[in-house]
Formats: structure tokens, C-alpha cells, sequence
């Protein structure tokens, strides 16, 4: 008898058997065969029937059947879709293997199982080498933070705009995606530029980091995306814009406007008066400058400066002014050294991006009334 009849017969003998303590011995010992060496140069028929009949009886196998069934179907190169849907919707210790590895799942198979099975399966989906866009897409929509950080780190796996964009969405109010993001080499840069503002100085850095490798190509490229995308405006505008705007006009005309009045405009409380100078002199949306000051971000207004060429001094005493407290020269000597940390590219290419994503709110003009 051949090694493909026998094999073909032990494949009947346990389709027919109906004592569950000899179809688990049949099916231990039809494993066997059927995997040994690893072979990948199964018969399509062979193949096939080995799926059907494996799928027919595992509903009568013991958990740590179906976990030792599970290990050998994720290492194996034949084609057992059948048997590996079976699998992978299983209790997770069973269907862990096979999501993670298993080449007979389609991406079909993984989105359904994405669909309907619990965060634990999703969680293996997420590691799987060489992930396709459309599953990431399932994923990102169903997975909860923990699912999205494990995607995010998988380098392999292919993630499409829109999924960044709603990952980028939801990591703005959640901290765990912050650092997964933001290291993620392939995240589009105007959205890497969205997550400045949200996450801690030591991640900024890699936001920076990012702006002064790219070519001026790429750069421009996803200004264009920015262009696209729609930004809600942040807060709306001071009770004194009027005459802030009526102020500034009148400095400009008369060439008054220089920027150490800054200073002495925040020693006098002239808040709304000084961003809309800052805003003016840094070509800026006032919205953004808005923003800043209201946060107190200093990291984005060190950046903010050194893209308008402001002078370190200068930067340092508005900081000073701005964060308030005790012990105003250490402050400054800090602010100084932050001013320095930022190179002047990478500063320059973060505030074209701050523009374009608040174009829809202008700067205050010369001529604004």
C-alpha cells in the first residue's frame, strides 16, 4: 500500500468512527502522517479531504487536541482554510497560533473573525506578519487601545490613511497611543504634526526629529493632504479682538510695530494685543498663537520663534512672562537652553504645517478692522 493510500484510508477510517477515544487516537495518528517533514507538496485532493474531515470532528476533541491540531496547522504551507477557520474562531488558547500565523486564512477570514470574536483574538490578529491594509482598517475600528498599540508596533503590517487618521483622532485623548504613534516610522507628517500639541516633550522630539529627515518633496506632499483635511478652530476669540485688531493696524501703518514690544505688551496685561502682534510678526493664524499662549506650551512657542527668527532673549522673557512663578533668571536660563534644542529647520517645517492646518482662521491683517 502507497504512503497516499494509506494516508486516504486513515482519513475514511476516522471520518467513519464514532467512539470519541478512538477518533482522537485516529486523529492524532492522521496528524502525524499528514504533517510530517512538513511537506508542502500535498495533492489538492489529499488536501481537501484532510479539511473536511478534520472540520467535521473537532467539535469532539479535548481543548489540548485542538491546541496540538492548532500549532501544526499555523506552521503548515497546505492549504487547510477550512480546518484554520475552524481554528481560529475556537477559545483563544486554541486560536492564538493559528491568527498569528496560519497562511490559509484570507484576509476575508481575518476581517470576519475581527468582526465577531473578542478583543483577546483581535489582540493575535495584530501581531500576524505582513498584515493587509483592509484588516488593519477591521482592526483599527473594532480594537481597543491595547489592540491599536500592538498594530502600531508591528512594522509589517500595512496600515491606509484613513485608519492613521482615526487612530491619530482617538490618541488624542488617549495617552497609550501616544508613543506607539508618533514612533511609527510610516504615519502620514501632517497627522505625526496634528499630535505635537497632545504629547509629552520627550515624544515631540521625535515629531521634530521626523520634519528634519524628510525631503522637501515629501513635505510638500503632505501639505497638500493637509490642505485637504478639515480642522475644527480652536476656541473662539477674545472679548477685545476689535480693538486688538484696531491696535495692530495702526502700528503697522506707522511702522511702530518691532518685535521687543512684545514684552513690555504682556507687562501690561495686553494679552490679546501681544498675540495678535506675535501672530503678525510670526505670519501665524492667530488661532494658533491663541492656543500656545493659553496652554502655556512653550515647547511650541520655542519652535513658533525660532521659525520667525525671534531672538533667543526675547523668546526666554516671553516664556518667563507666560508660565509665571518664582525664580524668573533659572526660567529664563532654561527657556534659553530650550530655544537652543530646536533646530531651525525642523522649526520651519513644523509652523508650515501649523498654517495650513489653520488657514480657515486668519491672522490678524494690517488692514483688519
Amino acid at each position: 500500500m502507497s504512503a497516499d493510500t494509506s494516508k486516504f484510508a486513515k482519513l475514511m477510517e476516522l471520518a467513519k468512527e464514532t467512539s470519541s477515544e478512538k477518533r482522537r487516537d485516529l486523529l492524532r495518528e492522521v496528524t502525524d502522517i499528514f504533517f510530517e517533514d512538513n511537506k508542502t507538496d500535498r495533492s489538492e485532493t489529499e488536501c481537501a479531504m484532510f479539511d473536511e474531515i478534520i472540520v467535521a470532528v473537532a467539535n469532539d476533541m479535548t481543548e489540548e487536541v485542538r491546541k496540538n491540531l492548532a500549532g501544526r496547522v499555523a506552521k503548515s504551507k497546505s492549504p487547510l482554510r477550512r480546518t484554520a477557520r475552524r481554528l481560529a474562531t475556537d477559545t483563544i488558547a486554541v486560536a492564538r497560533p493559528v491568527l498569528r500565523h496560519a497562511g490559509a486564512l484570507t484576509d476575508e477570514d481575518l476581517v470576519e473573525i475581527v468582526n465577531t470574536k473578542p478583543q483577546s483574538h483581535l489582540m493575535a490578529v495584530s501581531k500576524r506578519q505582513g498584515l493587509g491594509e483592509v484588516v488593519s482598517e477591521a482592526l483599527v475600528h473594532k480594537g481597543e487601545d491595547p489592540v491599536l498599540v500592538s498594530l502600531l508596533e508591528n512594522s509589517t503590517a500595512k496600515i491606509n490613511r484613513k485608519s492613521y487618521e482615526t487612530i491619530t483622532e482617538r490618541a488624542k485623548s488617549s495617552p497609550a497611543l501616544h508613543a506607539p504613534l508618533v514612533k511609527r516610522q510610516t504615519v502620514p507628517l501632517d497627522l505625526l504634526n496634528d499630535m505635537y500639541n497632545v504629547v509629552e516633550k520627550q515624544l515631540r522630539q521625535h515629531v521634530m526629529t521626523r520634519f528634519e529627515s524628510v525631503s522637501e518633496a515629501e513635505l510638500s506632499e503632505a501639505l497638500k493632504k493637509s490642505r485637504n483635511r478639515l480642522d475644527a478652530v480652536f476656541g473662539g476669540q477674545p472679548d477685545d479682538m476689535d480693538d486688538a485688531r484696531s491696535w495692530l493696524r495702526q502700528m503697522v501703518e506707522a511702522k511702530k510695530l518691532q518685535p521687543p514690544m512684545l514684552v513690555q505688551l504682556l507687562r501690561d496685561n495686553q494679552r490679546t494685543r501681544f498675540m495678535c502682534a506675535l501672530s503678525y510678526i510670526a505670519d501665524m493664524p492667530f488661532n494658533v498663537v491663541l492656543r500656545l499662549i493659553t496652554q502655556k506650551d512653550v515647547d511650541a512657542l520655542a519652535i513658533l520663534c525660532r521659525a520667525a527668527k525671534l531672538e533667543k532673549p526675547l523668546f526666554a522673557s516671553i516664556a518667563v512672562i507666560i508660565v509665571g512663578g518664582e525664580n524668573g533668571v533659572a526660567q529664563a536660563n532654561k527657556f534659553a537652553a530650550m530655544y537652543d534644542q530646536v533646530s531651525s529647520t525642523a522649526a520651519q517645517r513644523a509652523v508650515r504645517f501649523w498654517k495650513v492646518r489653520n488657514s480657515s482662521v486668519s491672522k490678524p491683517q494690517s488692514n483688519a478692522a
